[in-house]
């Protein structure tokens, strides 16, 4: 009897130990299942000084410390930019609206202790003061947001979701963004993941709309700031047809909704996954020669949402926001696009063949009377791009490098012509999907 009593005590100890792991395992998982969610706010409440107020409202953290790190440059421009340096006033509080300890690790990482409760608040300036595709600005008259210099992420968690709130002031009327939209919000966004957030900037102020258009159904928008004065029917009917020959090569539209984002004269322009931010005044288009340029401009960023975006070098995905992400490929992603650029636009029918080969021509005189073909490659130029600049080296070295803006097309037509030789014409650099099979080389993301 004392022996049965013994295994009886034995089942109901190994009962209430299992139940007990049970509960302690699903307990721990349910915790780590939470995802800690990161609230955004931007504010201008003094346009005229160039200064955003953020604020990060994070709830659910379940760790004793965090580290919040600014990138270090911003996709679709291959440059350390130091967006850090821009940050002022950077402060944290607990829910109760006590200070926490803030600690700056290096030039771009803040760690904030004590936040074990959960949730959490840190409030930094960014002060603005150059007005560039790549910088963030703000003035009495417009705001642009470069997601990636105003918005820290939280390391290791790069791929939470995260949403976006922007308070214009009252004399503002409307802003752009690819950024996704929260329901029934005018000045909310939301995105996946970071990635997206700092794919997706943000032009702020009172903006003119054009009538949009579509293309197998999807819709094309073109906002801007001081667009200027030009015929803007024949613009947009023009930039249609843009699109149309540009979609003509890959054969898909890959998105919901593509926006052409103009930012103001002067100031570059860089492609993203699903709309562009340019720079663009409308004066340019009131000669031919202006509307050739401005069109072969938007053809370029508008195809980069295929060919770097899309199929991209390995090595840009996915990003590391904390060091240069080098790549032999960028002649790729960027020359071939400039040869594109020109191809589009012959074929939508907006320039002719004098047109296209004295562009052609340009990229060669510029390539043959550069020494520094006889230095540097074309993988060399994409690999080295973070310390030579995107158009080589400049100033007592500028004879040391070449740029592949104007080698890459020159490469374009030549491989453009040998496949066409080679095939009888049956088959061209431009066939469907060919970038992508590259071995080694890219790969493609939707």
């Amino acid at each position: 009897m004392k022996y049965r009593r013994t295994i009886r005590e034995l089942f109901r100890f190994r009962f209430f130990f299992s139940l007990c792991a049970f509960c302690l395992f699903h307990t721990g998982a349910s915790a780590q299942s939470v995802k800690p969610v990161f609230q955004y706010t931007v504010s201008m409440p003094d346009p005229a000084n160039h200064i955003f107020k953020v604020t990060l409202n994070c709830s659910g953290w379940g760790e004793d410390s965090i580290n919040l790190k600014m990138p270090k440059w911003m996709p679709g421009y291959y440059q350390l930019m130091n967006y850090a340096a821009e940050v002022e006033h950077f402060s944290a509080k607990d829910k109760m609206d006590k200070p926490i300890a803030v600690k700056a690790l290096n030039g771009n990482t803040w760690q904030i202790s004590n936040t074990t409760n959960g949730s959490f608040v840190v409030s930094y300036d960014v002060k603005t003061s150059r007005q560039f595709v790549a910088n963030s600005f703000l003035d009495s008259s417009h705001g642009y947001i470069i997601p990636a210099g105003m918005f820290l992420y939280a390391d290791g968690y790069i791929k939470n979701p995260v949403s976006v709130k922007i308070n214009m002031p009252a004399q503002w009327k409307n802003m752009a963004t690819g950024l996704e939209p929260v329901t029934r919000k005018t000045n909310e966004f939301k995105a996946p993941d970071f990635d997206i957030l700092y794919d997706c900037p943000i032009l702020i102020g009172n903006l003119e709309e054009l009538p949009s258009f579509t293309v197998n159904g999807i819709q094309h928008r073109f906002i801007g700031y001081k667009m200027g004065e030009f015929n803007r029917v024949q613009f947009m009917d023009n930039l249609k047809k843009v699109v149309e020959s540009a979609v003509a090569v890959i054969g898909d539209i890959p998105y919901k909704e593509y926006t052409f984002i103009g930012i103001g004269a002067g100031r570059g322009g860089i492609e993203h996954l699903n709309n562009s931010t340019v720079s663009f005044d409308g004066k340019n288009l009131n000669t031919a020669a202006g509307m050739n340029t401005t069109m072969v401009f938007l053809a370029h960023e508008y195809f980069h949402h295929y060919n770097v975006k899309r199929i991209r070098p390995l090595e840009l995905g996915p990003f590391d926001y904390d060091k240069a992400n080098r790549t032999n490929g960028l002649w790729v992603s960027e020359g071939l696009s400039v040869y594109y650029e020109y191809m589009i636009v012959k074929r939508a029918g907006l320039s002719n063949e004098q047109t296209l080969f004295k562009n052609f021509e340009k990229n060669i005189n510029a390539v043959e009377n550069n020494p520094g073909r006889l230095v540097q490659s074309l993988t060399q130029a994409s690999y080295e791009t973070w310390s030579d600049g995107p158009f080589g080296r400049q100033g007592k070295d500028a004879a040391k490098s070449i740029s592949y803006y104007d080698k890459g097309p020159v490469v374009g037509l030549i491989l453009d012509l040998a496949i066409r030789h080679s095939s009888e014409n049956k088959k061209s650099l431009n066939q469907r999907n060919r970038l992508q099979h590259v071995p080694g080389l890219c790969r493609t993301k939707t």
